[in-house]
């Protein structure tokens, strides 16, 4: 007799693990706080690692979308720490803004193409995904031209799509949990 086994949606973690990072680093971006250790801590583990262990999962629930986004901005927080921290370490020299600029309109690109993907999927994706664009293209330009309040708008914009993630992933907790929407998340 073979039983079906039930795996647990692994979305909510990455979700929660992109949000909070996004809110915390963005916060500092708004112009709120220095730079400090419980960023670059958020960033390594829990936007970084979280997201990575979330995008395993994905694979193993066969989910292509899951699999990219969350194991892709895990990397994504990994990677913009030690572009943080090397340079301070004296491992490698700092990024210059220009090439800053480059490799967040790079991430920019990604995310844009994983927004067309978020179209078959629901509408709370769609404004994470959407507004993780916009926020990209500003932080990008805010490299590329060293104009503050462009770092600032991006700063509350981040917050902005920060929030959005943790909403849906506790909308989807609390919907699996009582059995039926509580909070929505806009199906299509």
């Amino acid at each position: 007799m073979s039983q079906t086994l039930k795996l647990a949606n692994p979305g909510p973690l990455g979700l929660m693990g992109f949000g909070m990072t996004t809110i915390l680093l963005n916060i500092h971006n708004a112009g709120f706080f220095p730079m400090s250790a419980m960023i670059l801590a958020m960033g390594l583990c829990y936007g970084g690692l979280a997201q990575v262990i979330a995008g395993i999962l994905e694979f193993k629930k066969g989910n292509t979308f899951g699999l990219t986004a969350f194991t892709s901005y895990g990397f994504f927080w990994i990677s913009l720490v030690v572009l943080i921290v090397f340079p301070t370490l004296g491992l490698a020299d700092a990024t210059p803004a220009g090439f800053m600029g480059c490799y967040l309109t790079m991430w920019g690109i990604f995310t844009a193409f994983m927004f067309v993907a978020t179209l078959r999927i629901n509408r709370g994706l769609q404004f994470i995904f959407a507004s993780l664009t916009l926020l990209f293209a500003l932080l990008a330009a805010h490299a590329f031209t060293g104009i503050q309040w462009i770092g600032h708008l991006a700063g509350y914009e981040g917050i902005i799509c920060g929030a959005s993630a943790i909403y849906v992933a506790m909308a989807e907790v609390i919907n699996e949990q009582y059995g039926r929407t509580i909070l929505p998340i806009g199906k299509v």
